[in-house]
């Protein structure tokens, strides 16, 4: 099997690759093991640390989707293995979610490093730019190829050593890899700090969002207004508990259940159903109805949305809780002071936490603080709020348009670095080809599985880690 290049090229994302095309003069395709890449498979550590002792111990997680090493959340082991990582390695990640197996970066740090069980080391040739190659997988992980030859297991996935040695890159000479590089590397440098604007963006987006819901309801009341509890401004209840002996039966209706019901909206691409014959219509629900989570991470206690008729004759679980407001308060005042609470924290005062969710009971729910103020001025309140949350919403779809062309920039840049479009050849250049040859001569035809050659790390303290 030799696909890399070319399978990425008809399935990966954006612009794919060369593919089979023709390469350009000077050039050659080849796969790992023909090329001679030492692979070496980490090592599980055991017990690991944070404070510092030992020495650090890369997992799947400080490899960035950006292709770089991020060690903010560094572990540390005391094992003795003499599987490190060093200067100037490549190190793939082999074994995680099957979205996330192929991330690949390069080690830029003078010090060595232990690494996972689920993640290689690569070393390559002399002739092969450690970078050069680091980039090109981390291309193919980003264009979809990893995903095509994954061995998949329970919520796991994994790329075996005999593909990845199968895995074919296209090599150019070493002095246009080295130019190839550098280029990639300032091209990136700048998508990068375009994108870290964007982030900063999207976050205050976001933050402009919650402070429109917070602020919408003084925290001190007007006089005219009245503060009831969340029991007295409407009925309070849990949705019915799933039990197997319900799978099936003669009043089969669809159900909401937590994983449905996001911040103002139903999501209801999986929307699964239960027999609820019996039970005089006690869990059904009405339009107008406010969902809010019982169980959830502490911060998301609690969210919100309104049953506004989809899916039709629904009922709820009861990881869910109903609110059905008195006549005189709306569903949307209700929902935005349920916002309100949530965003504020409210909410997770009165959580109670097991296994890391955090559950609101209805009873507690119901002696929550409920401001009430006169309709018309409910409906206003929530009128404003809406267009200030309207114009959130279409500033954070431009910046998402943005953020979509700057995958496509990235796409196109990678492109074009190994189909020979990025930067100028040099006939003078030796060709890869003479590289490969080498290769054969030492190795054969078979690549070897390790190799004691090592190139000296450097010693100059002007090599710096790559960034996080």
């Amino acid at each position: 099997m030799t696909l890399g290049l070319s399978a990425a090229a008809e399935g990966g994302a954006g612009e794919g690759s060369g593919g089979s095309g023709e390469l350009p003069a000077g050039w050659a395709r080849a796969t790992l093991g023909e090329l001679g890449v030492e692979v070496q498979p980490g090592f599980a550590s055991g017990k690991h640390n944070r404070d510092g002792d030992g020495i650090v111990h890369l997992r799947p997680m400080n490899i960035t989707r950006n292709g770089a090493i991020d060690l903010s959340d560094a572990r540390y082991v005391m094992d003795e293995s003499d599987r490190r990582v060093e200067y100037g390695d490549v190190i793939f990640n082999n074994t995680n979610s099957p979205a996330l197996v192929g991330k690949t970066a390069w080690f830029g740090s003078l010090e060595p490093a232990a690494y996972s069980n689920h993640m290689t080391r690569l070393r390559g040739p002399e002739g092969l730019d450690s970078k050069f190659l680091a980039i090109q997988l981390h291309w193919l992980w980003f264009s979809g190829y990893f995903k095509t030859v994954l061995n998949n297991h329970v919520n796991q996935a994994s790329v075996a050593r005999k593909v990845l040695l199968a895995t074919e890159i296209v090599v150019s000479p070493l002095p246009e890899q080295l130019r190839i590089v550098s280029e990639v590397e300032q091209q990136l440098d700048r998508i990068e700090a375009g994108e870290t604007t964007l982030a900063v963006g999207l976050n205050k987006v976001e933050e402009f969002r919650k402070a429109v819901i917070c602020s919408a309801i003084p925290d001190s009341l007007p006089s005219h207004w009245k503060s009831l509890t969340v029991g007295e401004a409407g009925s309070v209840d849990l949705g019915r508990q799933r039990h197997p002996t319900w799978h099936t039966g003669p009043d089969m209706k669809p159900y909401l259940r937590v994983a449905n019901v996001f911040e103002d909206y139903i999501d209801t691409s999986d929307v699964k159903e239960m027999d609820f014959s019996g039970t005089n219509g006690r869990y059904h629900l009405r339009v107008g109805d406010v969902l809010l989570n019982e169980g959830q991470s502490p911060h998301l206690l609690g969210r919100p949305a309104i049953y506004r008729g989809d899916p039709e004759g629904a009922a709820f679980q009861n990881t869910l809780i109903r609110f059905r407001p008195n006549v005189d308060i709306t569903p949307e005042w209700a929902l935005l002071v349920f916002r309100r609470h949530m965003h504020t924290g409210r909410f997770m005062k009165e959580s109670r936490i097991t296994t890391n969710i955090a559950h609101l009971s209805a009873a507690r729910l119901k002696t929550i603080e409920f401001p009430f103020p006169p309709i018309d001025e409910q409906e206003e309140i929530v009128k404003q709020v809406r267009q200030q949350l309207e114009n959130a919403d279409r500033m954070q779809a431009e910046l998402g348009s943005v953020a979509q062309g700057s995958t496509r920039l990235r796409a196109s840049l990678l492109h074009a670095a190994f189909t020979g479009a990025l930067v100028p050849q040099d006939p003078a250049d030796e060709p890869a080809s003479v590289m490969l040859d080498r290769i054969r001569a030492v190795y054969g035809a078979k690549a070897p599985r390790k190799r004691a050659a090592r190139k000296p790390r450097p010693t100059s303290p002007g090599q710096e880690e790559l960034p996080s």
